[in-house]
């Protein structure tokens, strides 16, 4: 009986083995396969929605086959700021198929740490110092001589983009992938040649999930999301990597080369950009065409395909005349096929975000496919703001000051931007300073006062720019690297600065050029020209700013952004104060050292920073104010108050609310720690400088000033409530002792003055300053906090870990 037992056990074992050794193969002469033949055949069941992929049979080291691979969401979540748009996606990863005993082992390659292959043994020491990642593995089902199958399915239906892991650090709840509703989108299994795409529905459920996942759901707590795979061929020889110059602004791909000599760093950047060839009669052999996506409505769409010929211009300019081309993507095309560089129209509950960039081969940094998602509803609130600035009458007709020309004039500029980043190109964000010198800056409407009118002629360029002109030839150009170096040379005698994102974006950077949505070669000119261009649409804010018919209540969310349209200019000019100059030079290339700006120049900017706090320029007409009437609060998927001031003196406008929102911007910019940082440590070198005394004083007397009209007390008052809290803020940031000691000092001189006024609300500011004073060692601060500025660009963006928003967003 015991025999009986161990023979039946023996039988059940080598039986299940002999299934997973491919003895009991899947029978793919059944009506339900079909078979598609490319880079590697595939047997699809859209019965079962099972993928069998049948690989070439291993080579004596157990490899099977290297390709690309990168995955995306064809089908997104909606919600700008969780992130998990239409069109997102990975960059790419070098993918090995290795056959393990009857296991096939998936493996992304570790890329970031190299040797040179001809030394293969320094190549292994290096390899095996740093790990790989074995990502998932697969039974082989059958064999032959040549091939060997497996099963593709639970690799393409896992969660592989990390979607579950995505929306928990968004705390929007804790899901799981529901394994009934999650499988192969048969439909969409495409073959070619060179490259395999394979869509999967992905269901993710929640017991708990939050609010900007129920707001663009069908049904809460369950989420479908369109996972997309690329399996691609590896390019053929014949690209040539190239090393980055940080003076070019060119993107690079970072590595660590481990047999760079002795001597020389082994930190090592290649640039990314696409291959560009030409034949023995100097056509270009594969010219780099963008697609725009059709399913962006005219006049949109003919906007974003007249700025993205923009960079033909240069790509001509740089000796490729046929080397770039825009069309429509064709109708039955996948938008993330990795043959087709796709712009995407992409919408969204909330307006957000737009970016390019795409898929690179890791090993070179060639580029394959690019990449641009735009956001629908950005065009929306640039007509929101124009209409608010010039009116509704002229829209649709066509004039310079029409805001839908002016919105379109933007969509030009964003297409070329975005296009700018998959060809390659980083921001500049000194190209403002000359004359709109390239379509990868920021650009803020260039709306400027004549004769007492606004002028909207200027509002945007047009055409890529000189910088652009000189980074596509530096990129693209067929030159060698003496020739290149030329070029790079002449673009610091022509005065093309180059100021990039980190150097640039956050309101704390000190480089007086390296500013987002600011406009001109000076920035504190800039913002006496946007507080004049705010005065003028202040004055004239009314109905017209609303189309016939439309609630008047819309008015409070249109008052915003005119309200705070100084709000990037005042960071711009913020910058002189503590700024420094500087570069990106290379030992030998003669530029200049880094250089404190003038005092006389930062006294200046300070001077004019400290008018957009004045209580008159704060302060709103009574014909204004009559018209901010409330809406009829009704239920709305997304917050309907997210984008206006408080509603403190509701059902009436609180004009104070909104000043102590605006003055908090210009304290909260101007007191960043790392600018006091500055003024101390530049006073240190230079006894001239001004310092963060002479900074502090300037400030409280300014806001101490005597305020004769009734009318304006209370707006001061707010203005210096506002600015003892940004104090207090900073003697409680994570700075140096040296800053902290310097706001205490400006905190205590505050509360002299406070104490000599008498009034009662200065004596009440006492008490709060006292009260900080005498506060534990970890406290939180006896402030009031001010309504946080409105979304200047995409809702939500902090959460998703980007560091500056803006009316005209990028």
């Amino acid at each position: 009986m015991m025999r009986g037992f161990l023979v039946t056990l023996l039988t059940l074992i080598f039986g299940a083995l002999s299934c997973a050794h491919g003895q009991d193969e899947p029978d793919f002469s059944d009506a339900a396969f079909e078979e598609q033949t490319g880079f590697f055949d595939v047997q699809v069941n859209s019965k079962t929605h099972q993928v069998y992929a049948v690989l070439p049979a291993a080579d004596e080291d157990g490899m099977i086959l290297r390709m690309i691979h990168t995955a995306a969401l064809t089908a997104g979540l909606g919600s700008n700021p969780i992130g998990l748009d239409r069109g997102w996606w990975q960059e790419g990863n070098i993918m090995a198929f290795r056959r393990m005993g009857d296991t096939v082992i998936v493996e992304i390659e570790n890329l970031d740490y190299r040797a040179n292959p001809s030394n293969p043994l320094e190549e292994r020491a290096v390899a095996e110092s740093f790990a790989t990642s074995f990502i998932a593995s697969m039974p082989v089902v059958a064999e032959s001589a040549n091939t060997l199958t497996v099963d593709l399915t639970p690799f393409l239906t896992s969660d592989y983009l990390g979607l579950v892991q995505y929306l928990k650090d968004a705390k929007q709840g804790s899901f799981s992938v529901a394994s009934d509703r999650t499988f192969v989108d048969t439909d969409q299994v495409l073959v070619f040649p060179d490259n395999v795409e394979i869509d999967a529905f992905i269901t993710l459920t929640s017991a708990d999930a939050e609010r900007e996942v129920t707001t663009t759901t069908a049904k809460d707590g369950i989420v479908t999301l369109t996972q997309h795979h690329s399996f691609v061929r590896l390019p053929e020889d014949g690209y040539e990597p190239m090393e980055g110059d940080p003076r070019t602004g060119a993107i690079t791909v970072p590595y660590y080369d481990y047999s760079a000599p002795l001597g020389e760093p082994i930190e090592k950047r290649m640039v990314r950009r696409f291959r560009l060839q030409k034949d023995a009669d100097g056509n270009t052999i594969n010219p780099i065409v963008f697609y725009i996506d059709p399913g962006a409505p005219e006049p949109i769409r003919s906007a974003l395909v007249d700025g993205a010929k923009w960079w033909a211009d240069a790509f001509a300019a740089a000796g490729f005349p046929d080397g770039y081309k825009v069309e429509l993507l064709p109708e039955d095309a996948h938008p993330l096929d990795i043959r087709y560089n796709v712009v995407q129209w992409v919408h969204r509950q909330t307006r957000g975000w737009s970016y390019g960039g795409g898929v690179a081969d890791p090993r070179t940094g060639e580029m394959l496919k690019g990449h641009v998602i735009l956001g629908s509803l950005r065009v929306r609130q640039d007509i929101m703001i124009f209409e608010g600035l010039a009116g509704t009458s002229k829209s649709g007709t066509g004039a310079a000051d029409d805001p839908i020309e002016i919105a379109l004039a933007r969509i030009r500029q964003l297409s070329a931007h975005e296009i700018g980043h998959s060809l390659g190109f980083q921001h500049n964000f000194a190209a403002s300073t000359y004359n709109k010198g390239s379509v990868m800056d920021y650009p803020a409407p260039d709306i400027r006062v004549s004769e007492g009118q606004l002028d909207f002629s200027q509002a945007y360029g047009v055409g890529v720019g000189p910088w652009d002109a000189f980074a596509a030839a530096w990129l693209y150009g067929d030159m060698t690297d003496d020739e290149r170096d030329a070029l790079v040379q002449r673009s610091i005698s022509d005065g093309l600065v180059f100021v990039d994102d980190g150097h640039a974006r956050s309101p704390a950077t000190g480089h007086p050029l390296g500013n987002i949505w600011d406009n001109g070669a000076d920035p504190v000119e800039g913002l006496r020209e946007a507080m004049a261009v705010r005065r003028i649409a202040l004055d004239n804010f009314g109905e017209d700013s609303l189309k016939p018919g439309q609630p008047r209540s819309d008015l409070n969310s249109v008052i915003v952004p005119i309200y705070l349209f100084h709000r990037y200019q005042t960071a711009a000019a913020a910058k002189k104060i503590g700024g420094m100059s500087f570069n990106y030079s290379v030992v030998g290339d003669g530029q200049s050292d880094g250089e404190v700006v003038p005092v006389s120049e930062q006294r200046e900017a300070l001077s004019e920073l400290l008018k957009t706090v004045s209580p008159a320029e704060l302060d709103l007409s009574d014909d204004v104010l009559a018209l901010l009437t409330p809406s009829i609060d009704s239920w709305m998927a997304a917050d309907p108050q997210r984008e206006l001031f408080n509603r403190t003196a509701y059902p009436a406008f609180d004009t104070v609310t909104a000043a102590d929102t605006a003055a908090e911007m210009t304290f909260g910019i101007l007191l960043e720690p790392q600018r006091v940082a500055r003024l101390i440590e530049f006073r240190r070198r230079d006894p001239s400088q001004m310092g963060a005394a002479e900074f502090f004083s300037t400030i409280r007397t300014s806001v101490m000033s005597q305020i004769r009209s009734e009318r304006y007390q209370a707006i001061a008052e707010a203005v210096r409530a506002r600015y003892a809290f940004s104090l207090m803020d900073l003697a409680n940031a994570k700075t140096t002792t040296a800053v902290k000691s310097a706001a205490a000092m400006g905190l205590a001189d505050l509360k002299t003055v406070l104490e000599r006024d008498g009034s009662a609300h200065s004596d009440w500011l006492v008490e709060q300053i006292t009260a900080f004073e005498s506060r534990a060692i970890e406290p939180a601060p006896p402030t009031t906090p001010a309504k946080p500025l409105p979304p200047g660009g995409p809702i939500g963006s902090s959460g998703m870990g980007i560091y500056e928003t803006g009316w005209f967003e990028d």
